[in-house]
Parts: C-alpha cells; sequence; structure tokens
C-alpha cells in the first residue's frame, strides 16, 4: 500500500508519498495537467511496483473535484477529500506554532489517510449525469448568490441619495428587469421626476405586468414626492454607482434564467430525478440542488443516520460531567442545509409534513428547528427511497 498526501495549489501539487508504516518514500512538486499526473503514476510506479493494485494506492487532498480528483479515481486510486480544517487540527501534533509550509501540509495529509483513514470520507463515485447536475446547480446557485450580493450594494447606494426610487419601486421588486430599466433610464432624483407615464407603461409593457395603468400611476407618483437632496456631484456620483450595479444585475438575471434551464435538463435527465420529485416540497431546482449535493453513489451512505449526518439535519449531543445538551450541526455542507432547509418549507403544504411539523412546535420546539426536524425526516424517507431503488435496480 502507498499513503499520498496532495496538497494542490492553482498550478501544482506539492505531494509525499508513504509506505504502510509511515516511511517517507519520495516526495514531488508536480505540475498540474496531464504531465503532472504522468509523473504522479510515474512515482506510483517506482515505489509500489508493478504488481501493486490501484485499490492500494491512497490519496488524501483538499478537494473533492476537479480533473485531477477524476483522473485520480480514474486511476483505480482511493481518494479522500479532507476539510482543511481538519488538516489544520491534525497538524497541531506535531507543534502549536501554526507554522504552515505546503511539503508540510502534504506530509499531514499522507499522515492523516494513513492513520485515519477509517474516519474520513472518500470521494463519491458519483455517475457523469450526477455531477453534470453538481456543475450546473451549484453555478446557478451561485449566480443567485452574487445577485443578492449585488443587490445589497445597490439598495445601500440608493439609500445615500435617491431612498424614493426604493419605495416607487417596491411593487416590482428592485431586482426585476423592469425596475432596473427605469432606474438606468432615470437614476436621479431630478431625472426621475420627469419620467412620464407613457414611458413607464411602456417598459413595464416590455416585460408583461398586469395592471401597468395602476402601477405607472404608483410609480409616477412616487419619483415625485419630495425629498432630501445632495450637491449635484456627488448626486451625479451616485448615480453612475447605481447604474452600474442595475446593469451588472440584469446581466445576471439574463444568466441565471439560461442556466436554470440547463439545471432542468441535466436534472430531469437523470434517472434519479422521479424519486427526487416525489417528494412533498421539492421542485425542479430544489430536486437538482439536493441531488447534486447528496450525489448518486449508492454505496456512499450507509444508513439513512450516515445520510442524516451529512446533511446536517441530525442533532448533535454534547456531554460533559452533568451536562447534557442537543444542539443543531452547524459544520455542515451549507448548500445542502440551504436545498433541504427549502424543501422543508415548500413541504409544508402537504398534509404529512404539515403535520408532523405541528406535533413539533406543540412540544414547543422553535420555527426553525421543528424546519429542520422535518427535513431531517424527509432526508430519511429519501433514503429509503434511494436504497429501495438501488436494489431493485
Amino acid at each position: 500500500m502507498l499513503l499520498i498526501g496532495d496538497d494542490w495549489a492553482e498550478d501544482h501539487h506539492d505531494v509525499e508519498v508513504q509506505d504502510a508504516s509511515g516511511r517517507k518514500l519520495a516526495s514531488a512538486n508536480l505540475p498540474e495537467g496531464v504531465a503532472g499526473i504522468a509523473k504522479l503514476h510515474e512515482l506510483v510506479a517506482r515505489h509500489g511496483g508493478a504488481d501493486l493494485d490501484p485499490a492500494g494506492v491512497v490519496v488524501g487532498i483538499e478537494t473533492d473535484r476537479g480533473s485531477w480528483v477524476q483522473a485520480l479515481i480514474a486511476s483505480g486510486y482511493q481518494v479522500f477529500a479532507i476539510n482543511p480544517r481538519q488538516v489544520n487540527r491534525f497538524k497541531e501534533r506535531y507543534g502549536s506554532s501554526g507554522a504552515k509550509s505546503d511539503k508540510g501540509d502534504a506530509h499531514a495529509l499522507a499522515d492523516m489517510v494513513r492513520i485515519d483513514r477509517d474516519q474520513l470520507r472518500p470521494v463519491a463515485g458519483d455517475s457523469e449525469q450526477a455531477q453534470a447536475v453538481k456543475v450546473v446547480a451549484r453555478a446557478h446557485q451561485s449566480l443567485i448568490w452574487e445577485r443578492t450580493r449585488t443587490f445589497q450594494r445597490l439598495r445601500s447606494t440608493l439609500r445615500e441619495y435617491f431612498p424614493g426610487a426604493l419605495k416607487a419601486y417596491a411593487d416590482l421588486a428592485l431586482t426585476s428587469t423592469d425596475a432596473l430599466e427605469l432606474l438606468i433610464k432615470a437614476p436621479s432624483p431630478a431625472t426621475a421626476a420627469k419620467l412620464t407615464r407613457t414611458q413607464i407603461t411602456t417598459v413595464l409593457t416590455r416585460h408583461r405586468r398586469h395592471n401597468r395603468d395602476a402601477k405607472a400611476a404608483t410609480i409616477q407618483s412616487a419619483l415625485r414626492e419630495q425629498q432630501l437632496g445632495l450637491p449635484e456631484p456627488v448626486t451625479a456620483a451616485y448615480a453612475a454607482a447605481a447604474t452600474a450595479h442595475a446593469r451588472l444585475i440584469i446581466a445576471l438575471n439574463e444568466q441565471i434564467a439560461l442556466m436554470e434551464e440547463q439545471v432542468r435538463a441535466h436534472f430531469l435527465a437523470h434517472p434519479d430525478a422521479e424519486i427526487y420529485l416525489s417528494m412533498p416540497g421539492i421542485g425542479e431546482i430544489t430536486g437538482a440542488r439536493v441531488l447534486a449535493e447528496f450525489g448518486d453513489d449508492p454505496t456512499r451512505y450507509a444508513s439513512a443516520k450516515a445520510r442524516k449526518n451529512y446533511a446536517g439535519t441530525s442533532p448533535i449531543t454534547r456531554a460533559s460531567g452533568k451536562s447534557h445538551t442537543v444542539q443543531a450541526r452547524y459544520v455542515r455542507n451549507n448548500r445542502l442545509a440551504d436545498a433541504l432547509q427549502t424543501q422543508a418549507f415548500a413541504a409544508l403544504r402537504s398534509p404529512g409534513a404539515r403535520r408532523y411539523y405541528d406535533k413539533q412546535r406543540a412540544r414547543e420546539a422553535g420555527y426553525n428547528p421543528a424546519l429542520r426536524q422535518l427535513g431531517n425526516r424527509l432526508v430519511g424517507i429519501l433514503h429509503g427511497d434511494s436504497a429501495a431503488q438501488f436494489r431493485a435496480g
């Protein structure tokens, strides 16, 4: 058996190769890409011999995705993705100074897969379709998060010089493209007050707004209300900043819509899509996010409890002396936790899910704990359905 610690960077990998006793056999700085993988295979062949089973090569690395990781898995190696925080804690065995080096990290990773391999989670052998769902689902969610951040910047800017715009476009939602187009057309209080009802209605009509005449009248009235002003040069500077944010949000809206189509297409092409869509509270986008984070490797979760622990929905117990508390898990996959929270909230329209939620509230559980308990129950149901399909298949 060979144990390999792989400390990766953008353009290279520092690796250390150990034998089963922990003896250092080699270390190297490998370039990213085909040439680097080839040199890694040469190291394995040199120190493992021609008859070494690829499954006897165990690699620890601080990521679970990318072409390098996929190349390691395709070679038949066991690959363990290790959280960088775990590596930092593990290195405290060597000393408490907090010193860091790439070679030191590679050594720690090799030691971890040699000593603590049973406590680590191997990179899942997800299908190509599941990997595709993961790529587009994460990209879609990241774009939405970026839009939210940009909107907060825009909102903060408007509060500084043009709070009337926040009131005027409240009914449209300031992240909507029609509200942003109106803001770009008239980004200052003075220019906004000159917008005619026809100009406003034209924009609303292009975006197929209902009750657009009434909405246009409300917007025009709000934009013409008096408000405190700033010096003209300062207002112009704020208006330029607001326009830049508005244009960026419009671009993000377009890309989010396009990526959403990709999420649906890849998710519906996956054979497990039917199982996910049969669950309460799951639509195509939420289903894609949950599938992306759980993966579809049938051997990844040994039990429903293991799946719940990974999801972060199951509680953790802290017991010491006379103290005994049960708390929520906060070290978890945040993308998965967000998707499951969305599912649990939407599932409240299901009679069965609602009864379970109400039961938790009757036990004096708060809103979020009760929703988390519901999510935990739904994860257990999902695990049972997935395992049943695997056994049937």
